[in-house]
Formats: C-alpha cells, sequence, structure tokens
C-alpha cells in the first residue's frame, strides 16, 4: 500500500467517487481531473484533507493543488486506488473541453495559443525593463538618463533593447507557430506564417500611418488590383487568423493528396494560397478590426478614465476565476502595436498585488498552521505574478477576501489610469511590474502599487476580525 494511499483515498471520495472520474493527472504541482458532475465535489472536505493545498475548477478540468514533489506519489497511488489508466494532460484536456459551451471553448482556444508564448512575451518585457532604466531621464540625474551620462553604457543599452524587442517585432511568428499547432496543422508553417508577415520588404506596420498621411504606402499590381504591402509587425489578429486557414487547408490537402506527393505539394499550396489570401483579405479585414478595438477602449479609457480604471481592476480577479482574462492579453499586445502601450496591463499588476495582500491578510488572522502557511506562500506567489494559489487557495474560499482584493484593486486602478499610466511591454505582473512601465509614470504607478497592497489588508484584516468577534 502506498504511502499516500489514504490522501488518495479520501481525495476520491471528496471529487465524488471513482465513477464521477472521467480521468486522471497531474501537473508539477496539481492533480488535474476530467470529471462527469463538478456538482457532487465536497469542497470542504477536500480542504480538510492534509496534503491538499487548495483547489479550483478552471477550463472544465478540476485541479486539487497538492504541491511540487508531493503529488507524483499521490497520483501514484490514486492511479493504484481506482483502478483509471494513466492519462496525458492532452488527454484531460481533450476530455475537459468537450463539456464547454462555446464562448468557453474559444476562450480556451486562446489561453491555449497565448499561455505557450508567454515566457518569451513576459522575458522580453523584463529586458525592455532594463532598458527603461537606461535609458529613462531623470531615474538617476536631473533631466538626463543614465546612458547620456555614462555614454559607455549606451551600446549595451541598444544591445538589450533590441534582444528584448525581438519577441515583439517577430510576435506574428511566435503566434503562427503556437496557433497553427493548436488548429491542428505543422509548427514548422506556422512559424513560416508569422515571419512572412513581417518580412522587411513589407512596410512596416508601425510606419503605416504616416505613409498613409503621405500617400506612400507601396503595393502590388495584381491581375489589375492593388494590394498593399503592409507587414504587420506586433499585430494578433492578421495572423490569428491566417493561422487557422494555413492549418484547415494543411489538413484538407493533406487528406486529399497522395503521400508520394504530399512533401511536394501540401506545404507549398498551403503557404501560397494562405499567403494570397493573407495580403488581398485577412490582413486588412483583421488589421481594420484590430484597429477598432484598440479605438474602442482607447475612447473608453480617455472619457471615463476612472470607470474604466475602477471596472476593469474591479472585475480583472473574477475574470481570472472564468477564465476570461486571456481574451485581455490579445488586446493589451494590440494596443502596444497601435498606440506604444497598454493601460490595461499596469491594472492587472494592482489585481495580482491586492490578492497576493488580502492571502497576506488572512495569514495574520488564521488560527489554523496550515491556513497560515498556505496564505502566506500563495501570497508570495501573488506577489511575484501567479494569482491562482491566492484566489483559489484563499480568497475565494473565504470570500471576504476575495472581495477586499477586488476593492483595492478597483481603488488603485482608477488612481494609475487618471494618472496616465501605461506599459510598453508586458513583464512580470506583481511587484516586479514597474520594470515594465514607463519610468516617467513609476511615481503614480508605485502609489497604485500602495494602494492595491494597503487597502485589501486592511479590509481583510478588520473583516476578519469582525466576523470572528460575531461569532
Amino acid at each position: 500500500m502506498g504511502a499516500y494511499q489514504q490522501a488518495a483515498a479520501q481525495i476520491v471520495e471528496a471529487i465524488g467517487g471513482k465513477d464521477n472520474i472521467i480521468a486522471a493527472t497531474h501537473c508539477v504541482t496539481r492533480l488535474r481531473f476530467a470529471l462527469k458532475d463538478e456538482g457532487k465535489i465536497d469542497k470542504e472536505a477536500l480542504e480538510r484533507i492534509d496534503v491538499v493545498k487548495g483547489s479550483f475548477s478552471a477550463n472544465g478540468q478540476f485541479q486539487v493543488v497538492i504541491g511540487q514533489g508531493l503529488v507524483d506519489k499521490v497520483y501514484d497511488d490514486l492511479v493504484e486506488l481506482t483502478g483509471l489508466s494513466r492519462a496525458t494532460k492532452q488527454e484531460i484536456k481533450d476530455a475537459a473541453e468537450a463539456k464547454l459551451n462555446p464562448l468557453q471553448r474559444a476562450i480556451k482556444t486562446l489561453a491555449d495559443i497565448f499561455i505557450p508564448i508567454l515566457p518569451a512575451i513576459v522575458t522580453a518585457g523584463l529586458l525592455m525593463g532594463i532598458n527603461n532604466v537606461l535609458t529613462g531621464p531623470g531615474i538617476f540625474y536631473e533631466g538626463k538618463s543614465f546612458v547620456e551620462v555614462h555614454k559607455e553604457w549606451a551600446d549595451l543599452a541598444g544591445m538589450i533593447n533590441l534582444i528584448a524587442n525581438t519577441a515583439f517585432v517577430f510576435l506574428p511568428g511566435l503566434i503562427g507557430w503556437s496557433a497553427v499547432t493548436k488548429f491542428g496543422g505543422s509548427p514548422l508553417l506556422g512559424i513560416v506564417l508569422g515571419l512572412m508577415l513581417v518580412h522587411p520588404d513589407l512596410l512596416n506596420a508601425w510606419g503605416w500611418g504616416a505613409a498613409k498621411e503621405k500617400g506612400e504606402i507601396p503595393v502590388w499590381n495584381l491581375f489589375g488590383f492593388e494590394v498593399q504591402k503592409v507587414g504587420y509587425q506586433g499585430q494578433v489578429l492578421p495572423v490569428l487568423a491566417a493561422s487557422y486557414v494555413l492549418a484547415k487547408l494543411e489538413l484538407f490537402l493533406r487528406k486529399r493528396i497522395p503521400d508520394a506527393f504530399q512533401l511536394l505539394l501540401v506545404a507549398p499550396l498551403a503557404l501560397l494560397i494562405t499567403g494570397f489570401l493573407s495580403f488581398i483579405a485577412i490582413g486588412p479585414v483583421t488589421f481594420a478590426i484590430g484597429n477598432a478595438i484598440t479605438h474602442l477602449f482607447v475612447t473608453i479609457f480617455d472619457t471615463v478614465p476612472a470607470l474604466g480604471g475602477l471596472l476593469y481592476g474591479a472585475l480583472y480577479a473574477p475574470l481570472v476565476v472564468t477564465g476570461m482574462h486571456h481574451t485581455f492579453l490579445p488586446v493589451d499586445l494590440q494596443l502596444i502595436a497601435n498606440t506604444g502601450g497598454t493601460f490595461l496591463w499596469p491594472i492587472l499588476v494592482m489585481s495580482n498585488i491586492a490578492q497576493g495582500s488580502a492571502a497576506l491578510a488572512m495569514m495574520v488572522i488564521a488560527k489554523d498552521e496550515k491556513l497560515r502557511g498556505l496564505s502566506f506562500t500563495s501570497a508570495v506567489s501573488a506577489y511575484l505574478g501567479i494569482t491562482e494559489p491566492a484566489m483559489f487557495g484563499v480568497n475565494l474560499r473565504f470570500r471576504f477576501p476575495f472581495i477586499a482584493a477586488m476593492t483595492g484593486a478597483a481603488i488603485a486602478g482608477m488612481f494609475i489610469t487618471l494618472n496616465h499610466v501605461i506599459a510598453p511591454s508586458i513583464g512580470v505582473g506583481g511587484l516586479p511590474g514597474f520594470l515594465s512601465i514607463v519610468p516617467q509614470k513609476w511615481t503614480p504607478f508605485f502609489i497604485g502599487m500602495a494602494m492595491a497592497i494597503v487597502v485589501p489588508f486592511a479590509l481583510t484584516f478588520i473583516f476578519g476580525k469582525v466576523r470572528k468577534g460575531a461569532r
């Protein structure tokens, strides 16, 4: 009998028994279940199990937080106890996806596309933050940047900027790889498609506005039609739509072209047809849609900045609970590409810090040692940009810390929006987030961070004490 078989048996019982489990697997820290009916879960019984550090449902999967190094042992005993076959993460995703409605599937698709490329984007954001520190005027010297005073550092800053910018300049290549893979096509063709859309022979997307005003947009003449030779640097929608077409066209051709001719015909035909469609129709249409989305958000936040910051700050955490927060990463990237910076991402930082602060307050007022330990570790995680342990393991469990965090994030979000805080890149969504903010706006950003720390902590602490006093 395995050392953790009793814990495994308790977990199985708490999630509705063996018959309620469609499939089970695990990642580095969590057990992942596809369940027939999540209504049968006994959350209170589950939280009482010693090895369990939290639980939540996301994208049709029910996930139980166990911890690194321990989860694989519990999983081994769970498989032995239930007789379930070992499932892969993809099998769990497929089983969970079958239960999602169309909106949930669309959100999950976006998540599956953007999550794999997030490390590259966040890394680029951090490096751009270092460049901001070196080149931002007034940080170290009055009216001058560090590299203006110490010119020997200028080339180093330039190299850092080049390395940092690569992920954003060739963003369609990253998205093309991830999206075509998600849609069932060949990843290599996705990379080629994405890089094709930012080929140096095309007019750079960032120079499109100026070229349009001058009437100097280059064109191809195709059978009497003029097609603009415009690239899509930093754009999201054109490569997403083109990737879907490429993947489906590749699958269509593979089913109909004999194996002996596939190498010669499938990839060239798929890329050629998708390329023509991208420059003739897909690109211009989705580029216009992307500009319209950008204009919509800019108009809202310009017209009623206080309300925009307040609502997005309050609602970002609930969006994380539903998984809908993934739909805003493309908006952030679109804002950066079209306007030079996003005002949404700094509010995300406020929300993450607020969730961590509420969890930290729970550590102070909690009597249970397990809850105190979980609150502290999840608060540290949230301060570094990963909020799921704090939200699902602590704050949502007691409700009032979650509401306190939403309140603090709303106030901080309103404040930084009124002060026009923007991020020219996306970095770590926690305390290190200031590196991704334009240096001229560090002061209001730090004040917003202080609000996101103090308000949720104070509200959680006070309400927690009041609740205990009322019992």
